[in-house]
């Protein structure tokens, strides 16, 4: 055998991404990649793409998947740009996923699925992989996975079809050796799964993800090794958690110290039902998930909740928000703390319904009859779900009236490092109760946050009515014109008045200059990233990014009229940009797009350059 080439490359992050066809294994793979990271103490962000089509075609352009993560010692807060090093499965994956690989990256190639059945159905008139000029842009390693998987496996008694699932663990053995990835948590995980039940399976995956290291051990070919960059880690216990799981631990935690039972109606809806089938699973903690039979029922349950003196929450995506729309209504004008979680995706109607975009800001202020304003928050990454979710449900219950945290299919899938916060670093959410013996008005005030006073109905001396009807302070129902106005204007101030417990939105960089960037939700990664660019080459541009959205924080105004431009990047055609001209009148530019996929940082850059 030839001398092997020495071909080892040192960076501070690498982005990998994993790409084959919807029965491939794909997100499976790229998980177990991202918790070998993880183990390693490297930072990571995950992107999970799924097809929107429960299952399409096998082999079709439409029934790609793929899994990419971004992983290192600094600089992780987006899932990467463009790929390091892309591995497809078939002809789809390479069609579909080429662009997403940087020149000169590394390609891994199934030889053993470009079949010309395979070829046709990707739309290839010929062979991609006999054209010498992707060789001279990539670096292609030409693996025969499915034969070498057969040849691997050819002692055990598995049926073929069995022995060919394999394929996807023996090309995460190649990535591990590429990436220097340890196999253990992988075996580890291997046998956990498999070996109680199904020992052939577990000694078939484990055989195949070893043979594939080998692969990468043994290549004699000008193949690429990466090391990473250690990175400094802070002392804590860490986990990997995605958005949709930080949001329904974050609701555990403000429902224990809050003291209230967590109650969540929802309806399964992509991309939010995890977070039912997370809570579902810890009634050990007090939480009742009832699986309702549409939208209407599920907020319908929540609001039933809050009105008894549980937590009230229910969960969806934008198509469900629109479904509860008057339900919402109702809990405007009975003022009853209540979480709508909406985990935003493509629309309108069905939509991309497994991409993501952040195109229900508009819905969330203004898509109810009448005057309804709401509270409304977004989490900016997975973890700080958590931390969203909390926010929320203090926000709810202080000033009695419904919150909406907008979340998105990017959050809710994606996933990160959190480090766990410690019991004693969760606040006290508890509310005054009233004191048996106090005369009860169900619509008295607080006089600084305007919030009404709550009792649990059916107690002795707390009778009360609450309902769709406008009623007066003392709960009777009022048909008075004036009284409605007043009414309104109430709760309306109300949710104005959170502004004053806001703290003063923080800014990245100078607070004034040429160019502010405003963003909110899931753009802060790309965004800070993009500015962090432009910043060291001398540009002047800072930005800010937004959890409170309304009301939104007092001194924005003051500082969007201190730069020449302020350019708000969002996932939808300029929502943002509407609420901020309309209500600072600030001539706010918008970088748009809407193609189901999260701000790319080169986007950012030269969209914030036009303005330099």
């Amino acid at each position: 055998m030839a001398e092997k080439k020495s071909n080892l490359i040192e960076k501070e992050s690498v982005v990998v991404r994993f790409a084959g066809d919807s029965g491939d294994g794909m997100q499976t793979v790229g998980e177990l990649f991202s918790d070998a990271s993880a183990l390693l103490g490297d930072a990571i962000i995950t992107f999970p793409d799924f097809p929107s089509e429960i299952r399409a075609p096998a082999g079709s352009l439409p029934g790609v998947s793929g899994f990419q993560v971004h992983f290192g010692c600094r600089n992780v807060m987006t899932p990467g740009d463009k790929a390091d090093a892309l591995v497809v499965m078939n002809p789809a994956a390479l069609k579909v996923n080429l662009k997403e690989l940087e020149p000169k990256g590394l390609l891994i190639v199934n030889t053993g699925n470009f079949t010309p059945a395979n070829l046709k159905k990707a739309l290839y008139e010929t062979n991609p992989l006999d054209d010498p000029a992707l060789e001279d842009e990539f670096r292609v390693l030409k693996v025969d996975i499915n034969a070498l998987v057969t040849e691997t496996l050819k002692e055990l008694s598995l049926k073929p079809a069995l022995k060919s699932r394999c394929k996807n663990f023996f090309a995460l053995g190649i990535t591990y050796w590429v990436f220097s990835r340890p196999l253990d948590a992988t075996l580890e995980w291997i046998e956990s799964k498999w070996r109680e039940h199904q020992p052939l399976i577990a000694d078939a995956n484990s055989l195949a993800l070893k043979a594939g290291f080998i692969v990468g051990e043994n290549k004699d070919i000008d193949i690429p090794q990466y090391t990473i960059q250690p990175r400094v880690l802070e002392d804590g216990v860490y986990r990997k958690i995605t958005g949709n799981e930080a949001t329904a631990l974050g609701l555990i935690a403000a429902s224990e110290n809050s003291w209230r039972d967590l109650v969540l109606g929802s309806y399964p809806i992509t991309p939010a039902t995890p977070i039912l089938e997370t809570l579902s699973k810890h009634r050990n903690f007090n939480v009742k998930t009832v699986q309702a039979e549409d939208e209407i029922a599920a907020i319908g349950v929540a609001i039933g909740a809050s009105f008894a003196g549980a937590l009230g929450v229910t969960t969806t995506s934008g198509p469900g928000l629109c479904l509860k729309s008057e339900a919402l209504g109702l809990a405007v004008i009975t003022e009853l703390p209540l979480v709508i979680v909406n985990v935003q995706r493509a629309g309108p109607s069905t939509g991309l319904p497994t991409k993501t975009e952040q195109a229900d800001l508009l819905q969330s202020f203004y898509g109810r009859n009448g005057e309804s304003p709401v509270i409304i928050v977004a989490a900016a990454s997975p973890s700080d779900c958590f931390d969203t979710a909390i926010e929320a449900v203090r926000l709810a219950l202080k000033y009695r009236t419904p919150v909406i945290m907008l979340s998105d299919t990017y959050l809710a899938n994606g996933s990160e490092p959190w480090k766990i916060p410690r019991v004693t670093e969760i606040p006290d959410l508890s509310v005054e109760p009233i004191k048996a013996g106090e005369e009860y008005i169900p619509y008295q005030r607080d006089p600084k946050t305007l919030a009404r006073r709550l009792a649990i109905p059916g107690r002795p001396g707390f009778e009360h009515r609450i309902g769709g009807l406008e009623k007066t302070e003392d709960g009777v129902v009022s048909y008075d014109a004036d009284n409605h106005e007043k009414m309104c204007r109430l709760r309306a101030q109300k949710v104005e008045r959170l502004a004053e417990d806001l703290p003063p939105t923080k800014v990245t960089g100078e607070e004034s200059g040429k160019v502010l960037v405003v963003g909110w939700g899931s753009t802060r990664g790309a965004i800070a990233m993009a500015v962090e660019r432009l910043r060291s080459e001398g540009a002047s541009v800072s930005c800010v990014h937004l959890r409170y959205l309304n009301p939104l924080p007092k001194n924005l105004e003051n500082l969007m009229k201190q730069f020449d431009h302020v350019l708000a990047p969002e996932l939808n055609l300029g929502q943002l940009s509407l609420i901020l001209r309309a209500k600072y009148l600030v001539d706010v530019k918008s970088i748009n797009k809407v193609k189901g996929r999260a701000f790319l940082i080169s986007e950012l850059v030269d969209g914030i350059r036009e303005y330099l």
